[in-house]
């Protein structure tokens, strides 16, 4: 059996809470505490006082040893440099979570608003993370540990379904239920006769992958202009009009609206703009899931602007 022996290196309530689980093996075997055994296991650089007779008071007498105090420094100096990496960049929320938990127990930070600043002071610093600004806002009303790390976890889940700058998407149309897609190769007979555009399956596949680019790092759902290239030919969705005062535009063959296709020039008639569906002045940011109208500015000559949607 391996006792475990005390340097300083653990706080004195887990040492002694372990040293505690040999006492009824002890006294089955051979019918003495473990009490003495356990003073014995402690490191001789660490002092003791006389009259140390029992669990409590040892423990009282390691807490008041220098030792726990760097023990407790150290713990707080280690909360400091903790940084927290989301897991799309390869970091593990689970194992953040029980460091955290445990250098605050190690350094016997209690109080709840002094663990709210240390968390905080973990998250990444850069203006757009989403994480450390909704933490910042949400974490005045928690009261607890527990709470605290829950709602750190409601967060992590929520900016996992953020569609960031580069994310491939699949685009389904609400009504059909059928997801957008294009094939190579196959454009269509009249108008732009560019590469035709159409909604066809009903699960998402190769050739309805988009990857989704904008200026910022995630986008709001309020005029945020996006452009949708195809994953697999790298050709751009959008629209052709021309005319210097006056509208022209191609139509669709199928349902006489304003023909949407794919070209492989980026251009301005490619920038889409998002809004959401349900929530006409919706604030938030764009979601998996979340269904949207896309729409792009045509301008003429004067500089009328005129929505497609």
């Amino acid at each position: 059996m391996d006792f475990p022996k005390y340097d300083g290196n653990i706080h004195p309530d887990e040492w002694i809470n372990d040293i505690q689980k040999y006492d009824s093996f002890w006294k089955a075997r051979y019918g003495i505490e473990y009490f003495n055994t356990a003073v014995s296991l402690i490191d001789p650089i660490i002092k003791l006082p006389t009259g140390i007779d029992n669990y409590e008071k040892l423990r009282n007498a390691l807490k008041e040893d220098i030792s726990f105090i760097i023990f407790k420094n150290t713990n707080k100096r280690k909360l400091l440099s903790l940084k927290y990496i989301p897991e799309r960049k390869g970091g593990d929320t689970s194992k953040f979570i029980s460091t955290f938990r445990k250098l605050c127990y190690n350094g016997e930070i209690n109080d709840i608003e002094e663990q709210k600043k240390y968390l905080y002071k973990s998250l990444p610093s850069n203006h757009f993370d989403y994480i450390s600004n909704e933490f910042y806002k949400r974490m005045k009303n928690i009261n607890s540990i527990n709470e605290l790390v829950r709602e750190f976890e409601n967060i992590v889940l929520e900016e996992s379904n953020l569609i960031r700058n580069g994310s491939i998407v699949a685009l389904k149309h609400v009504a059909t239920g059928k997801y957008l897609g294009t094939f190579e190769g196959l454009n269509y007979e009249t108008g732009s006769k560019n590469q035709l555009i159409s909604v066809q399956s009903l699960e998402p596949d190769p050739d309805s992958w988009w990857k989704i680019q904008f200026s910022k790092e995630i986008a709001t759902c309020t005029d945020t202009p996006i452009t949708l290239q195809h994953a697999k030919s790298n050709v751009f969705l959008g629209i052709y009009y021309w005319g210097g005062y006056y509208y022209i535009c191609n139509k669709s063959p199928s349902t006489n609206h304003t023909e949407v296709f794919c070209i492989k020039s980026n251009y301005n008639v490619n920038m889409w703009y998002v809004k959401h569906s349900k929530l006409e002045n919706h604030q938030g940011y764009l979601n998996s899931n979340d269904i949207i109208n896309l729409s792009i500015k045509k301008c003429d000559n004067n500089g009328n602007i005129q929505d497609d949607q």
